[in-house]
């Protein structure tokens, strides 16, 4: 990996291409009124350069001749995207709105460029850092409803289950792909929820492979957060609620040398007293502590080449994981209450590392992405298994930092086409990644182990299974405007991976040594496959953009476990699972940016799909191909400003999922399941947010809000025997900013709704959060600024 690195930054060192006289471009702002603005941010958009208007409303860019598309955003007033193109020096004007007035123009990256996401011919939902703040996004599992047809839950370990449009999966290999700052979050031992000074999320629904290194059948999460500039900036923020919730966030970023140096820091600390009480000793159950940080520091070699490190870490104190009670009704009669006499802490450590090189040039950009990830898990006691106060099965996971401590390498070359608007683009990559996952559990049987079926008691049966496994993939994008208005998308991709799983199984009396019981064995798997793309988008006119797109989807098969169920036997390969994917959509800018209305409809169908369960006592995930699946809905997203000072966003998904050919096991039996619906996938997500913002001057700006969130009817289990029928959700929230300085009074789920928000297919249950109610102090401030970043 590291040859290939130092290769790379050879060919980009390289200097075939010379810099050609730059131009001067010189950019003025003007309000309404035609009054030039201030402080303005222009960046111009897949560059280095990031400019901020002086006190006369006017800034100077230096650019090479040619076509660019610039962002242009003030504090107040509406951001927007606009194209220019010269030969020579030139002047440019542009005019902002108020932002009571009309929507932001929203800039993504999601294809690897940055660009209007208007003009993408993708479903793509894009949350901007005010977007963020006001939805008071703090962890992902927190996207539900407000992206159509995507819900995100967890059992309490904080370790989300995502689906979007009914793909989904309960392993730790995850459907739908994470991406943060460029990395992709390689599993859920690896994977950051957790959201800190984030500049913008952007969620794309269905198979993403001729775009991202990682492949990704459901769709992808990316994740930008804010990186360090020329303008200093500090930031805190303070949060307290019910629960004994905190939460302090803070951090700077500034240039140590002007326009080639500059580093930037955040970090966090959360805690709670829990939600629930344990009724065997009358005390608090789940007590959350949580530290995170994110660490930059980032170097212009040049205009066109710039190397950023970045360093994020999580270290997560659980006292009291998998907050679950034997059964959905039992959850729901008696509210955040559990009795279990195994309690433990769970200490959940993940790091990760990444560096990033990026040169833009005027034959082609080039991204390096290199990164380390590692998690180590592990409970401090025994955790409950039977989730009840009997000594019936405990769970044991530590045995040393050598075991349960995952380590994953990757490294991705990225070409792609340079900036402008050149009627062919082009984009290209390579992947790899290698892992090496430990896992070493212990299903610990107690003195009462004779109520849940064990014909011995106090001993333990101890599983090691060790996975190690390496991929490559080689991917492509082209795109072609036949006309001025028709755009022709190609895309394919190739991938290999390759696994071996190590099981050992072991018999342990308590006060003895360990008998083996299945030695030492291991199997060898290799899947690959080719996955095409086709995309045709017309412009109908400046404000609809037309699509339709095919595409094959690619998940890779695996190697099935050891548990202490004879019927499950270990080192089972279970192949890939393929899916066809067909989407049409239609994207409107109407009522000169006043509102906005984007629809799609969708159909996939898959075969092989594979089919996770959890074998107990063990709580170890077997996977096997059980049937053909499909899914099929509808999306509508809408953003509009119908009057000064309101803003209306609306998010709608109907998904029907539902398995064609399902034949799983149960009891020694094959039962077949035809036509039973996907788990994990409520049939309706809705999502309504009303904003009223009025603005006494210049400076300060008051702000009411509420939110109506609606989840459908869903099922926890392949049978549909879990039923979670659908559920309403209303959040608040109001307050004050001053400028630089905001307060604000919030609460979710005010009427207290309960309701199942996870559930295993053998019944055990898990609540969605309660009501909260809580204030934030907020404190942003920017300085000394200057010309580039």
């Amino acid at each position: 990996m590291k040859y290939s690195f130092l290769i790379c930054l050879a060919i980009i060192a390289f200097p075939f291409l010379l810099n050609a006289q730059a131009k001067q471009v010189t950019v003025k702002v003007y309000d309404e009124q035609n009054q030039q603005l201030p402080d303005c941010s222009i960046y111009v958009l897949n560059s280095n350069m990031n400019v901020v208007t002086g006190a006369s409303g006017n800034t100077m860019l230096s650019l090479n001749k040619g076509k660019y598309t610039l962002q242009v955003s003030h504090t107040g007033y509406a951001t927007i995207i606009q194209n220019i193109s010269f030969l020579n020096d030139t002047t440019v004007n542009i005019k902002l709105a108020p932002s009571v007035n009309k929507l932001d123009d929203v800039v993504v990256s999601t294809e690897k460029t940055e660009q209007d996401v208007q003009k993408i011919p993708l479903s793509i939902t894009a949350l901007s850092a005010k977007d963020i703040a006001d939805y008071k996004l703090w962890n992902t599992k927190q996207l539900t409803a407000i992206v159509p047809d995507m819900y995100v839950s967890n059992p309490g370990d904080n370790r989300n289950i995502t689906s979007i449009r009914g793909i989904t999966t309960t392993s730790y290999d995850p459907a739908v792909a994470t991406y943060i700052d460029g990395v992709n979050q390689f599993g859920l031992d690896t994977y950051i929820a957790r959201l800190l000074d984030v500049e913008r999320i952007e969620v794309l629904r269905g198979p993403q492979g001729s775009l991202y290194g990682r492949n990704s059948t459901g769709g992808i999460i990316n994740i930008i957060t804010k990186k360090p500039t020329n303008t200093a900036r500090v930031f805190a923020e303070i949060n307290a609620g019910k629960f004994g919730l905190q939460q302090y966030n803070a951090g700077f970023s500034l240039p140590v040398i002007s326009n080639k140096l500059f580093i930037g820091a955040s970090g966090m600390y959360e805690g709670r007293n829990g939600f629930y009480t344990n009724a065997y000793n009358d005390s608090k159950f789940d007590k959350q502590h949580s530290w995170m940080g994110n660490y930059f520091i980032k170097y212009l070699a040049s205009d066109k080449l710039s190397f950023t490190l970045n360093a994020k870490y999580l270290d997560v104190n659980n006292h009291g994981p998998f907050q679950l009670v034997s059964s959905m009704d039992e959850a729901l009669k008696n509210h955040y209450v559990i009795n279990q006499d195994a309690t433990s802490v769970m200490h959940d450590k993940t790091f990760n590392a990444s560096l990033s090189v990026n040169y833009t040039g005027h034959a082609f950009n080039f991204t390096s992405q290199t990164a380390y990830q590692n998690n180590y898990r592990y409970y401090t006691d025994p955790l409950d298994g039977d989730f009840s106060p009997i000594d019936a099965v405990s769970i044991i996971n530590n045995y040393g930092n050598k075991w349960n401590n995952v380590k994953v390498g990757t490294q991705e070359f990225r070409f792609s086409s340079p900036s402008g608007n050149s009627k062919f683009k082009w984009l290209g990559g390579l992947y790899g990644f290698i892992q090496n996952n430990p896992v070493k559990q212990g299903t610990h049987f107690g003195k009462d182990a004779a109520a849940v079926g064990s014909p011995l008691t106090d001993f333990s049966s101890i599983n090691t299974n060790i996975l190690k496994g390496y991929g490559l993939a080689a991917y492509a994008q082209a795109s072609y405007a036949v006309t001025n208005d028709l755009l022709i998308t190609l895309g394919a991709r190739y991938d290999y991976e390759h696994k071996k799983q190590n099981v050992e199984g072991a018999f342990q009396p308590d006060g003895a040594d360990a008998m083996i019981t299945q030695p030492d064995t291991a199997a060898i798997a290799h899947f690959s496959a080719f996955s095409p793309r086709v995309s045709v988008s017309y412009q109908i006119n400046q404000q609809q953009l037309a699509y339709a797109t095919f595409s094959k989807g690619f998940r890779p098969g695996g190697i099935s476990q050891l548990s202490s169920d004879p019927s499950q036997p270990p080192l089972f390969i279970y192949k890939p699972e393929h899916s066809n994917n067909y989407e049409i959509g239609l994207k409107n800018d109407l009522l000169d940016k006043k509102l906005q209305l984007n629809i799609a409809a969708f159909y996939t169908n898959i075969t092989d799909a594979q089919v996770p369960t959890l074998i107990l006592p063990d709580a170890i995930t077997v996977t096997k191909n059980a049937g053909k699946l499909v899914t099929k809905g509808a999306e509508a997203e809408v953003r509009a400003k119908p009057v000064k000072g309101l803003t209306i966003n609306y998010s709608l998904g109907y998904t029907d999922a539902h398995y064609t050919s399902l034949n799983i096991a149960s009891n020694g039996e094959s039962v077949k399941l035809d036509g039973n619906k996907q788990v994990y996938t409520p049939n309706v997500t809705s999502c309504l947010a009303a904003q009223y913002s009025y603005a006494f001057n210049k400076t300060v700006t008051a702000t009411a809000r509420a939110e109506w969130m609606y989840v459908g009817k869903q099922y926890f289990d392949l049978a549909n025997q879990l039923k979670q029928n659908g559920y309403n959700l209303v959040n608040v929230q109001a307050g004050v900013n001053f400028s630089k300085i905001g307060f604000y009074v919030w609460g979710r789920n005010i009427f207290n709704k309960h309701y199942v928000d996870y559930a295993y297919d053998f019944g055990a249950a898990h609540l969605g959060d309660p009501a909260v109610y809580g204030v934030t102090l907020r404190v942003d401030c920017l300085f000394n600024k200057a010309e580039k970043s």
